[in-house]
């Protein structure tokens, strides 16, 4: 796996930075032609993400990042209510809530507030 680069913002850039300005074309569907020297200096690939945003003067496009989504089991968010209870009170409330995920909050492994 390839490590981006993490590329400054426009506006962190120092005024000394040499910015490329491209003419860059619209094709069928909307295609966005970008030169070759930007999508380098970029790490833009075909199929890379991007930013589309609506500026005043324009359209404003960024590389993107996309962040993998964790999806947790029903016993995963269950371990969770348990062990972020900080009191009785709030204990009590995680197993209600455990309950109504459809798990007894006895056989999830846990530790009560104030044990260890």
């Amino acid at each position: 796996m390839t490590k981006k680069k993490k590329y400054p913002e426009p506006e962190e850039m120092p005024a000394s930075a040499s910015l490329i300005r491209e003419t860059g074309k619209v094709g069928k569907r909307g295609t966005v032609v970008i030169a070759a020297s930007l999508r380098r200096r970029f790490g833009l690939d075909e199929g890379s993400l991007i930013i589309e945003e609506e500026r005043e003067d324009g359209v404003l496009i960024r590389p993107a990042i996309a962040m993998p989504v964790e999806i947790y089991s029903t016993e995963r968010q269950a371990e969770f209510l348990l062990n972020n209870a900080v009191d009785e009170d709030d204990y009590q409330r995680a197993r209600k809530d455990v309950k109504k995920l459809g798990l007894d909050p006895d056989s999830i492994e846990h530790l009560r507030p104030g044990r260890s």
